[in-house]
């Protein structure tokens, strides 16, 4: 009885989770081709505590391509903020509309 309980769970836990990522209209279908990139500063905190991570970013990017704003999705918050600074100065291609794009950033200390 124990194996079907955690059998039926896995299952709906699969379900649910491939139900979540499908209907997912925060990026578009096809990203678009990042033109111009700029890196982020890493932060002196994150330095001297050899902090390393990812930080995820969801972007809202205008028609002509530029960055109208960033949201954090994940990542550490001693991090967030450089990775959104960085992205805000990104260009993307231009498209007919507005597009929601799904950034990582790595961050790690040299």
């Amino acid at each position: 009885m124990g194996h079907r309980l955690i059998a039926f769970l896995l299952a709906l836990l699969s379900v649910a989770a491939s139900t979540g990522l499908s209907q997912d209209s925060d990026t578009s279908q096809h990203p678009r081709k990042v033109v111009s990139m700029v890196s982020p500063a890493y932060p002196d905190l994150a330095r001297r505590l050899q902090m390393s991570g990812v930080v995820k970013l969801s972007a809202t990017v205008a028609p002509d391509g530029s960055v109208k704003s960033t949201k954090p999705v994940g990542g550490h918050p001693v991090l967030v903020n450089a990775a959104q600074d960085a992205v805000r100065n990104w260009k993307f291609t231009p498209a007919p509309d507005e597009t929601r794009e799904l950034i990582e950033l790595r961050f790690s200390p040299r």
